[in-house]
C-alpha cells in the first residue's frame, strides 16, 4: 500500500463521526448496512451522512452497492488490513523477536475480575495492571 493511500484512509478516520460510521461498517461485516440503518444508528442528519459517507468512499475505506432502491455501505476489510499492515510492516524494526510486538494482553474468556499470573488483564473491570 502507498503511503498517500493510508493517509487519505487515516484522514478520513481523523473525525469523530466518520470514526463512528466507519466502526458500524466494520462491526456490521460484509453486509454492510443502509444509509437509513447507518443514519438511524448514529443519530446522523441524511445530508451530514451523504457528506461522511463520500469521504469514506473516497478515501477507499467503504464501498457501495444498490439492493433494490437501498444504497447498501460496507467496510473495505482488504484496505483496512492494508493500513494496518503499513502502520506495523516494521514493527519492532523487523526484530528478531517478532513476538516481542504482539500485545502483552489479549482479552481472555473468563469470569469478570479474574486476574492470574497469565493473563494479568483478564477480566472486563481487572483495570490497568503491567502494560495493560
Amino acid at each position: 500500500m502507498e503511503k498517500k493511500d493510508v493517509l487519505a484512509g487515516l484522514a478520513a478516520l481523523a473525525q469523530e463521526t466518520r470514526l463512528d460510521i466507519f466502526r458500524l461498517l466494520v462491526e456490521a461485516g460484509p453486509e454492510g448496512r443502509s444509509a437509513g440503518a447507518i443514519a438511524e444508528a448514529l443519530a446522523v442528519a441524511p445530508a451530514t451522512l451523504s457528506f461522511h459517507l463520500s469521504n469514506l468512499t473516497h478515501a477507499g475505506l467503504i464501498g457501495q452497492r444498490r439492493e433494490s432502491r437501498s444504497l447498501i455501505y460496507s467496510a473495505d476489510f482488504e484496505r483496512m488490513t492494508g493500513i494496518v499492515g503499513f502502520l506495523s510492516e516494521n514493527c519492532c524494526g523487523r526484530s528478531a523477536n517478532p513476538a516481542a510486538c504482539v500485545p502483552l494482553c489479549a482479552p481472555t474468556p473468563g469470569p469478570a475480575n479474574t486476574v492470574t499470573e497469565e493473563n494479568p488483564c483478564q477480566g472486563a473491570s481487572a483495570g490497568p495492571r503491567r502494560g495493560c
